[in-house]
């Protein structure tokens, strides 16, 4: 992003919008990405040069939005599963897939935390972003942000989801000690992004797994772990967990999340104040059934009746509620835009 975009967004998550001109910002990355600039997705994967054009055509065509995190080198969910030795399936123009590595929970004796200077995808990922630098500061941007999925969704894809749930149950000692290897690794990730490109200053998360499980739970097998991992000098602390948030959305100021894109469960509006307005949000109109489905009247609609039930718009930067979803045109992000600019 600019330099002009960031220090918005730095406006923003210090409550500092102001109504006459509200900020916009969306996650894209490679579900929406590859086919919106048309190509396929496993092209966008492999071909470092048409990443970054379709990265700058998504910069030069919606120069209005902040993209986040901006340039975002990934493999889909394969990426941090791959440093761990999970089997990663790629179709030509599919989500890929990372197969289980841990199938019963002895195995995570034998799991050990991988090095991101290595291991898996995570030095192409690192590489790319190294390669492409200059020419992304040549087009006026910087990358701003160390990204990964957190703790608990990096041991979804590891275990299975529900394997997941019912060893949190059965064997909460094994759980925490297959966290505490993932959180060691994703510390030293997020050191080594930061340490290899200067110019980031932002950390970016993002666990849906977080809201899958109750208050409980997540004060036992999210909260700690996020705490170490957002406890670093970073000026946008920023969350995403678009499954239902309301079980632990009331203690992620106190992890030191300044910036979180929810899913649709609750209203800009109460996110705020159940906050108490210590959190930007981003969000938060339905991806799929308008963003994506609705007509640009459509879009207009839902974006009108979300800035009219947020009374206070001081902590929301407009977006949808979760990451850009798949098949959204030109055409509808532009009602997207307009409807904030009324």
């Amino acid at each position: 992003m600019t330099d002009k975009q960031w220090n918005d967004l730095i406006a923003v998550t210090n409550g500092k919008t102001t109504e006459n001109k509200l900020p916009i910002g969306f996650i894209i990355d490679s579900p929406w990405l590859p086919n919106w600039y048309g190509i396929n997705i496993l092209d966008y994967f492999t071909s470092d040069e048409l990443w970054l054009k379709a990265n700058l055509k998504a910069i030069d065509t919606f120069p209005e939005v902040i993209f986040l995190p901006g340039f975002w080198s990934e493999y889909g969910m394969c990426t941090e599963p791959s440093a761990f030795g999970a089997k990663c399936i790629f179709w030509k123009n599919e989500f890929p897939f990372a197969e289980k590595t841990i199938q019963q929970s002895a195995d995570i004796d034998r799991i050990k935390a991988p090095n991101p200077e290595t291991d898996g995808l995570l030095p192409f990922m690192l590489n790319r972003l190294i390669q492409a630098r200059p020419a992304i500061e040549k087009a006026g941007h910087q990358i701003r942000f160390s990204v990964s999925r957190g703790p608990l969704n990096i041991a979804s894809f590891l275990m299975g989801t529900t394997e997941l749930m019912t060893t949190m149950m059965m064997e909460p000692d094994a759980v925490h000690k297959l966290l505490r290897i993932i959180t060691d690794y994703l510390k030293s990730w997020h050191k080594l992004q930061r340490n290899s490109i200067s110019s980031i200053e932002g950390i970016m998360m993002l666990d849906d797994i977080v809201g899958f499980i109750g208050e409980e739970e997540f004060m036992e097998f999210g909260y700690p772990y996020l705490k170490e991992l957002y406890d670093v000098d970073a000026k946008i602390k920023l969350f995403h967990n678009d499954a239902d948030c309301t079980m632990s959305v009331k203690f992620y100021p106190e992890l030191g999340i300044n910036l979180f894109n929810p899913g649709t469960h609750l209203s800009v509006r109460d996110l705020i104040e159940i906050t108490g307005k210590k959190m930007t949000v981003l969000g938060n109109i339905p991806p799929r059934d308008v963003l994506a489905a609705g007509t640009p009247e459509d879009i207009r609609k839902a974006v009108n009746e979300l800035l009219a039930d947020t009374p206070d718009k001081s902590r929301l930067l407009l977006s949808c509620g979760g990451g850009m979803p798949p098949g959204v045109t030109t055409e509808q992000i532009n009602a997207f835009i307009s409807a904030a600019g009324e």
